[in-house]
Protein backbone atom coordinates (compact mmCIF):
# COMPACT_ATOMS: atom_id res chain seq x y z
CA UNK A 1 0.00 0.00 0.00
CA UNK A 2 1.24 3.93 -0.38
CA UNK A 3 1.22 6.06 2.23
CA UNK A 4 -2.28 7.53 1.23
CA UNK A 5 -4.15 3.87 1.23
CA UNK A 6 -1.82 3.37 4.51
CA UNK A 7 -3.61 6.37 6.11
CA UNK A 8 -7.17 5.38 5.21
CA UNK A 9 -6.20 2.31 6.88
CA UNK A 10 -5.17 3.31 9.84
CA UNK A 11 -1.95 2.06 9.96
CA UNK A 12 0.46 3.62 12.63
CA UNK A 13 2.66 6.28 10.88
CA UNK A 14 5.58 7.24 12.27
CA UNK A 15 7.70 10.58 11.73
CA UNK A 16 10.41 13.22 11.85
CA UNK A 17 10.52 16.92 10.83
CA UNK A 18 12.90 17.77 8.56
CA UNK A 19 13.57 21.64 7.99
CA UNK A 20 18.00 21.51 7.48
CA UNK A 21 18.84 22.34 3.03
CA UNK A 22 20.58 19.30 3.77
CA UNK A 23 20.10 16.56 1.26
CA UNK A 24 22.51 14.03 3.46
CA UNK A 25 20.43 14.79 6.61
CA UNK A 26 17.57 13.37 4.80
CA UNK A 27 19.13 10.84 3.31
CA UNK A 28 20.54 8.66 6.52
CA UNK A 29 17.14 9.79 8.76
CA UNK A 30 15.59 8.00 5.77
CA UNK A 31 17.59 4.63 6.78
CA UNK A 32 16.19 5.22 10.06
CA UNK A 33 12.88 3.20 9.43
CA UNK A 34 10.36 5.90 9.82
CA UNK A 35 7.49 5.72 7.78
CA UNK A 36 7.31 8.98 6.65
CA UNK A 37 9.13 12.58 6.38
CA UNK A 38 7.23 15.80 7.80
CA UNK A 39 9.00 18.11 5.41
CA UNK A 40 8.47 21.69 6.37
CA UNK A 41 8.39 23.90 3.47
CA UNK A 42 6.21 26.52 6.05
CA UNK A 43 9.06 27.44 8.02
CA UNK A 44 12.11 26.24 6.14
CA UNK A 45 14.47 28.84 3.59
CA UNK A 46 14.67 26.00 1.51
CA UNK A 47 13.43 26.54 -1.87
CA UNK A 48 11.08 24.00 -4.52
CA UNK A 49 14.74 23.00 -5.83
CA UNK A 50 15.84 22.10 -2.49
CA UNK A 51 13.08 20.05 -1.75
CA UNK A 52 13.93 17.94 -4.91
CA UNK A 53 17.27 17.12 -3.68
CA UNK A 54 15.81 15.81 -0.33
CA UNK A 55 13.36 14.04 -1.98
CA UNK A 56 15.83 12.13 -4.41
CA UNK A 57 17.92 11.85 -0.88
CA UNK A 58 15.02 9.71 0.39
CA UNK A 59 15.34 7.95 -2.35
CA UNK A 60 11.44 6.60 -1.96
CA UNK A 61 12.56 5.03 1.14
CA UNK A 62 9.60 6.80 3.19
CA UNK A 63 6.84 9.19 2.35
CA UNK A 64 7.84 12.69 1.27
CA UNK A 65 5.11 14.73 2.61
CA UNK A 66 5.82 18.73 2.26
CA UNK A 67 4.18 20.89 4.00
CA UNK A 68 3.52 24.70 1.80
CA UNK A 69 3.65 27.69 3.13
CA UNK A 70 0.08 28.72 1.26
CA UNK A 71 -2.89 27.00 0.72
CA UNK A 72 -2.95 27.44 -3.45
CA UNK A 73 -3.19 25.92 -6.31
CA UNK A 74 0.21 27.81 -7.57
CA UNK A 75 2.13 26.46 -4.13
CA UNK A 76 0.66 23.18 -4.02
CA UNK A 77 1.37 21.87 -7.46
CA UNK A 78 5.06 22.52 -7.63
CA UNK A 79 5.77 20.36 -4.32
CA UNK A 80 3.73 17.48 -6.40
CA UNK A 81 5.59 18.01 -9.30
CA UNK A 82 8.47 17.05 -7.88
CA UNK A 83 7.60 14.29 -6.64
CA UNK A 84 5.88 14.58 -2.58
CA UNK A 85 4.00 11.43 -1.80
CA UNK A 86 1.66 14.30 -0.48
CA UNK A 87 0.73 17.79 0.88
CA UNK A 88 -0.09 19.24 4.63
CA UNK A 89 -1.27 22.33 4.38
CA UNK A 90 -1.43 24.78 7.35
CA UNK A 91 -4.06 26.85 8.62
CA UNK A 92 -7.10 25.38 7.27
CA UNK A 93 -9.87 26.88 9.59
CA UNK A 94 -13.24 27.05 7.56
CA UNK A 95 -14.99 24.80 4.90
CA UNK A 96 -14.04 26.91 1.91
CA UNK A 97 -10.25 26.75 2.62
CA UNK A 98 -10.56 23.05 3.16
CA UNK A 99 -12.01 22.45 -0.58
CA UNK A 100 -9.24 24.52 -2.01
CA UNK A 101 -6.34 22.19 -0.03
CA UNK A 102 -8.29 19.01 -1.36
CA UNK A 103 -8.70 20.66 -5.00
CA UNK A 104 -5.44 21.80 -5.78
CA UNK A 105 -4.17 18.33 -4.61
CA UNK A 106 -6.34 16.29 -7.56
CA UNK A 107 -6.41 17.34 -11.09
CA UNK A 108 -9.84 17.75 -13.25
CA UNK A 109 -12.05 16.84 -12.65
CA UNK A 110 -11.78 15.63 -9.22
CA UNK A 111 -9.81 19.35 -8.46
CA UNK A 112 -7.42 22.26 -10.14
CA UNK A 113 -4.26 21.43 -10.11
CA UNK A 114 -2.55 21.96 -13.38
CA UNK A 115 -1.16 19.49 -15.70
CA UNK A 116 2.94 19.61 -16.49
CA UNK A 117 6.03 17.31 -17.03
CA UNK A 118 8.24 16.88 -14.07
CA UNK A 119 10.45 14.62 -11.81
CA UNK A 120 6.41 13.60 -10.61
CA UNK A 121 5.62 12.16 -13.89
CA UNK A 122 8.76 10.57 -14.53
CA UNK A 123 9.75 13.95 -16.88
CA UNK A 124 6.84 12.95 -18.77
CA UNK A 125 8.21 9.15 -19.34
CA UNK A 126 5.14 7.85 -17.20
CA UNK A 127 2.78 10.87 -17.48
CA UNK A 128 -0.13 8.65 -18.47
CA UNK A 129 0.34 6.36 -15.45
CA UNK A 130 0.66 9.38 -12.88
CA UNK A 131 -2.46 10.77 -14.33
CA UNK A 132 -4.21 7.82 -13.46
CA UNK A 133 -3.41 7.41 -9.70
CA UNK A 134 -2.25 10.40 -9.25
CA UNK A 135 -5.85 11.75 -7.44
CA UNK A 136 -5.93 8.18 -5.45
CA UNK A 137 -2.39 8.58 -4.30
CA UNK A 138 -1.52 11.77 -3.06
CA UNK A 139 -2.35 12.40 0.53
CA UNK A 140 -4.10 15.38 1.42
CA UNK A 141 -3.71 16.37 4.82
CA UNK A 142 -5.24 19.33 6.47
CA UNK A 143 -3.98 21.06 9.57
CA UNK A 144 -6.15 22.11 12.44
CA UNK A 145 -4.36 24.98 14.33
CA UNK A 146 -6.47 27.66 15.41
CA UNK A 147 -9.22 27.48 17.55
CA UNK A 148 -11.49 29.17 14.39
CA UNK A 149 -10.25 25.54 12.93
CA UNK A 150 -11.58 23.69 16.15
CA UNK A 151 -14.86 25.90 16.06
CA UNK A 152 -15.27 24.98 12.73
CA UNK A 153 -14.20 21.06 12.87
CA UNK A 154 -17.59 19.41 12.42
CA UNK A 155 -18.36 20.89 9.15
CA UNK A 156 -14.54 20.59 7.58
CA UNK A 157 -14.27 17.05 8.06
CA UNK A 158 -17.84 16.55 5.97
CA UNK A 159 -15.05 17.98 2.89
CA UNK A 160 -14.49 14.57 0.42
CA UNK A 161 -11.21 14.00 0.04
CA UNK A 162 -9.35 14.87 2.95
CA UNK A 163 -6.96 12.15 4.05
CA UNK A 164 -5.89 13.23 7.72
CA UNK A 165 -6.16 15.86 9.98
CA UNK A 166 -3.14 17.21 11.41
CA UNK A 167 -2.82 18.77 15.09
CA UNK A 168 -0.57 21.92 15.30
CA UNK A 169 -0.20 22.19 18.91
CA UNK A 170 1.73 25.13 19.25
CA UNK A 171 -0.37 26.94 17.06
CA UNK A 172 -3.18 26.18 18.27
CA UNK A 173 -2.72 27.06 21.86
CA UNK A 174 -1.48 30.53 20.80
CA UNK A 175 -4.56 31.51 19.28
CA UNK A 176 -6.18 30.56 22.07
CA UNK A 177 -3.65 32.61 24.38
CA UNK A 178 -1.68 30.17 25.46
CA UNK A 179 1.43 29.83 23.46
CA UNK A 180 3.33 26.65 24.14
CA UNK A 181 1.31 25.93 26.55
CA UNK A 182 0.02 22.27 24.90
CA UNK A 183 -0.68 20.44 28.47
CA UNK A 184 -3.30 23.35 29.12
CA UNK A 185 -6.35 21.85 30.18
CA UNK A 186 -8.50 24.15 27.46
CA UNK A 187 -6.19 23.18 24.59
CA UNK A 188 -6.30 20.01 25.50
CA UNK A 189 -9.93 19.83 25.25
CA UNK A 190 -9.72 21.93 22.04
CA UNK A 191 -7.75 19.12 20.33
CA UNK A 192 -10.01 16.43 21.72
CA UNK A 193 -13.22 18.47 19.99
CA UNK A 194 -10.79 17.71 16.76
CA UNK A 195 -10.26 14.01 17.96
CA UNK A 196 -14.19 13.68 18.11
CA UNK A 197 -14.87 14.93 14.65
CA UNK A 198 -12.11 12.81 12.88
CA UNK A 199 -12.74 10.12 14.65
CA UNK A 200 -16.97 10.12 13.42
CA UNK A 201 -15.61 10.38 9.79
CA UNK A 202 -12.87 8.13 9.97
CA UNK A 203 -10.17 10.53 9.08
CA UNK A 204 -7.25 9.80 10.50
CA UNK A 205 -5.44 12.28 13.50
CA UNK A 206 -2.34 13.30 13.56
CA UNK A 207 -0.17 15.12 15.83
CA UNK A 208 3.51 16.55 16.22
CA UNK A 209 5.52 17.16 19.38
CA UNK A 210 8.82 17.77 20.06
CA UNK A 211 10.09 14.66 21.94
CA UNK A 212 8.76 11.15 21.44
CA UNK A 213 6.95 11.46 25.08
CA UNK A 214 5.04 14.06 24.22
CA UNK A 215 2.94 11.86 21.37
CA UNK A 216 2.90 8.84 23.40
CA UNK A 217 -0.46 9.81 24.65
CA UNK A 218 -1.56 10.86 21.69
CA UNK A 219 -1.08 7.68 20.00
CA UNK A 220 -2.60 5.79 23.13
CA UNK A 221 -5.66 8.03 22.34
CA UNK A 222 -5.99 6.06 18.62
CA UNK A 223 -3.43 9.47 16.57
CA UNK A 224 -1.75 6.99 13.82
CA UNK A 225 0.13 10.02 11.84
CA UNK A 226 2.85 10.66 14.49
CA UNK A 227 5.59 13.18 13.77
CA UNK A 228 8.21 13.65 16.76
CA UNK A 229 11.26 15.60 16.71
CA UNK A 230 12.92 17.97 14.35
CA UNK A 231 16.20 17.14 12.08
CA UNK A 232 18.44 19.93 14.28
CA UNK A 233 17.12 19.38 17.51
CA UNK A 234 18.05 15.35 16.78
CA UNK A 235 21.37 16.59 16.04
CA UNK A 236 21.71 19.12 19.01
CA UNK A 237 20.78 16.39 21.26
CA UNK A 238 23.24 14.26 20.16
CA UNK A 239 26.22 16.23 20.18
CA UNK A 240 24.84 17.37 23.41
CA UNK A 241 24.72 13.92 25.12
CA UNK A 242 28.14 12.61 23.40
CA UNK A 243 29.84 16.24 24.83
CA UNK A 244 28.03 15.76 28.42
CA UNK A 245 29.45 12.04 28.68
CA UNK A 246 33.08 13.05 27.84
CA UNK A 247 32.81 15.95 30.22
CA UNK A 248 31.71 13.45 33.05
Amino acid sequence: MNFSQRLRHNDLLLGTMLTLPSPEVAEIISHCGYDWLFMDGEHSTLSTLDWQRMLQAVGGRCAGIIRVAANSEREIKKFLDIGADGIIVPQVNTVEAARQAVACCKYPPDGIRGVGLARAQGYGRSFADYMETANRSIAVIIQAEHIDAVNNIDDIVQVEGIDAVFIGPYDLSASMGRTGEVDHPEVVAAIERVGQACRQREIALGYFGTTAESVLGYMDNGYHLICAGVDAGIVAAGADDILQKLRR
